[in-house]
């Protein structure tokens, strides 16, 4: 089995070497506007031939651009104009009649510069073959480049598949993005399973685990204050209707994500190495909870609308697959309502004011957020018990 992940790299380049770096950056960037531009202008159609037809010579001329990079740049152009009328096929009420014209014209101002494998970038020795390095191709041929690969050990093992890179200029670093296929253990067999854990998702705890014998959790108490302050920080910005302003608003949203991408992170990485190989990770399927939870008092629409469950899910699913173990989604009717002793369901068991659930029926009492984890603990247990009866 394999499996597609991103290695982000940084790469430290000789001073002398530095600036050769820095203007192929910003060559690929200013080609990219203005293919981007010619486009917009003579409404090429978004046809890779025929956008190259009209613009490769000159990418070549202009920008000093080699053969490879040229076709990159054109590559690179085609893809943003057809994500952006993707988008506004999917989500027209973003874009309206004022805002449809300019937003059909991707910009390119961030220096970056795509790589494709063995052409523009590869990993060689050095001359005594004791590190490796990366050769990167620039306006004026090959350098080559030490770099870092902090926790990023995984994507030099054998068999590892390396696509087109993205190198990236930010804050005065270059940075390669670099999505590698490496092999991964097959999902085990239900019967393989090992252990089961189930994993409530909220707001008060960003995660709840519980395997039967103990329960873990993750408090979330610091992200909703954090995430508090910039909702604060952005109305006042918002106030002021000034473009340094517009421009402070994006930085402290990007600066939110990265933070909250992080969190994630952690998170997830901290429920798989915490469980052995062959656990099953059982959470609820929260397709549509957004539709549920704007139906909710305006002030408090944002936290309950904003959180980022998908995610969670999405990096837990793949450090699963990666570690030999496996996720299932299940339905989240009633998993908090639902006494995981006697399976009696009553809403009025859940006493959200003090965080406490105590069952109406057999009066079993337990904290609120921990009852969730218990139910989808126990329903992954059921799977794996039918899918093991009907010979799966």
């Amino acid at each position: 089995m394999q499996q597609t992940l991103t290695a982000k790299l940084q790469i430290i380049p000789q001073p002398s070497d530095r600036q050769r770096l820095v203007d192929t950056v910003k060559a690929y960037s200013a080609a990219c506007t203005y293919v981007s531009d010619l486009i917009h202008v003579n409404h090429l159609p978004l046809n890779i031939f025929d956008v190259q037809k009209a613009t490769y010579y000159a990418c070549r001329e202009s920008f000093g651009l080699r053969s490879q990079m040229a076709v990159s740049v054109i590559r690179t152009v085609v893809a943003a104009y057809k994500t952006i009328r993707t988008n506004q096929e999917r989500h027209p009420r973003r874009f309206g009649k004022k805002k449809r014209h300019a937003a059909l014209l991707p910009s390119f101002h961030a220096p970056q510069l795509s790589l494709v494998w063995n052409r523009d970038y590869s990993l060689v020795w050095n001359t005594d073959k004791t590190e490796r390095l990366f050769s990167v191709n620039t306006l004026r041929g090959r350098i080559k480049c030490r770099f870092r690969a902090d926790s990023m050990d995984w994507a030099f093992t054998e068999g590892a598949v390396y696509g087109t890179a993205k190198l990236v200029f930010k804050h005065d670093k270059f940075f390669l993005h670099i999505p590698v296929t490496i092999n991964v253990p097959d999902t085990p067999a239900p019967s393989s399973y090992k252990k089961v854990v189930g994993i409530d998702r909220g707001i008060r705890f960003l995660a709840v685990a519980c395997d039967g014998k103990k329960t873990s959790f993750y408090s979330g108490a610091a992200v909703k204050q954090k995430r508090a302050h910039y909702k604060e920080l952005r109305c006042q910005l918002q106030k002021r209707q000034t473009s340094s302003a517009r421009r402070r608003i994006r930085a402290i949203g990007q600066r939110e994500n990265r933070w909250m991408n992080d969190v994630n992170h952690r998170i997830s990485k901290a429920l798989v190495c915490s469980n052995p190989k062959d656990t099953l990770f059982v959470l609820e399927d929260l397709t549509g909870i957004r539709g549920a939870t704007e139906r909710v008092r305006a002030k408090d629409r944002y936290t309950q609308v904003s959180w980022a469950y998908y995610d969670l899910e999405q990096k837990l699913m793949y450090k699963a697959v990666r570690y030999g173990s496996a996720l299932l989604t299940v339905d989240p009717a009633y998993t908090s309502q639902t006494c995981p002793c006697c399976g009696h369901v009553d809403r009025a068991s859940r006493k959200h004011e003090i965080h406490t659930f105590q069952c109406t029926a057999c009066g079993y009492t337990t904290n609120d957020d921990r009852i969730g984890a218990m139910n989808l603990q126990r329903m992954g247990n059921e799977y794996l018990l039918k899918a093991q009866v009907s010979g799966i």
